[in-house]
């Protein structure tokens, strides 16, 4: 039996609002296997991104792990930094971290995220160009922009490739910040409330493309409130009051 691909362990996440503590999280864990599309359900502000920036490496959770293929993500609790840090380049955890959601892991947000002075295929080209260094780029650039016209296409904007986002409708913004996400081949797809910002038709639209790249093999988490897109995934988790359960 293959080993999980993301497993998190217990995670906790606190925020200090004022003189109050707010416990967002208090001990969620979960497994997602490889290929699989896993909804997580929560009302608003229940702590539904928290948890997907921190099984994507964007956020820090004070307690507990997230294990992807095999390897820690954060540093033991007593060396974690919760903000960025001058020396973070020198914690071999930290550029761990950094190299997940470089390397692993593709992010889908609500608003979309596009710079608005590039048009549709630099916008997908410059998430090619993210950590790659100005004397390695120029050979790189060739294959970079064969994947980006690929997966470009394959999104169904093949002919919007020179549109600035100003131009295109709310969907066909999503569509590109999933090509962004997808070009350089993540393991995982995290999916933050990606139809949120759509209307009815667009959002169909869309879940039909998550569920086209989830039958090619893409491992997808997404969280949601919309229980009817929450019921086109696999498996449906739900967080309340701050941990996660089995829907």
């Amino acid at each position: 039996m293959s080993s999980p691909l993301l497993v998190a362990d217990a995670v906790h996440k606190t925020y200090a609002m004022g003189r109050v503590q707010l416990h967002v999280l208090r001990g969620c864990s979960l497994r997602v296997e490889r290929g699989e599309f896993v909804a997580i359900m929560g009302k608003s502000g229940s702590g539904k991104s928290t948890l997907l920036h921190i099984l994507g490496a964007l956020d820090v959770p004070e307690q507990g792990q997230v294990v992807f293929d095999g390897l820690p993500i954060f540093a033991p609790p007593r060396q974690r930094h919760f903000y960025a840090h001058a020396l973070d380049v020198l914690s071999g955890y930290e550029r761990r971290r950094i190299g997940f959601r470089r390397r692993a892991f593709g992010f889908v947000f609500q608003f979309y995220h596009l710079l608005p002075e590039l048009n549709v295929l630099e916008n997908v080209l410059v998430a090619r160009m993210v950590g790659t260094s100005t004397f390695a780029w120029p050979a790189q650039r060739g294959v970079a922009r064969r994947d980006t016209l690929a997966i470009l296409q394959h999104v169904g904007l093949g002919d919007r490739l020179k549109h600035r986002p100003a131009e295109l409708s709310g969907g066909e913004r999503q569509r590109v910040a999933i090509a962004r996400a997808l070009v350089h081949k993540p393991q995982i797809l995290f999916a933050d409330e990606p139809t949120g910002n759509l209307d009815a038709a667009a959002g169909a639209e869309l879940m039909a493309l998550l569920k086209g790249l989830h039958a090619e093999g893409q491992t997808i988490v997404m969280v949601t409130h919309d229980p009817s897109i929450a019921a086109q995934a696999d498996r449906i988790l739900r967080l309340d009051d701050g941990v996660l359960r089995h829907a």
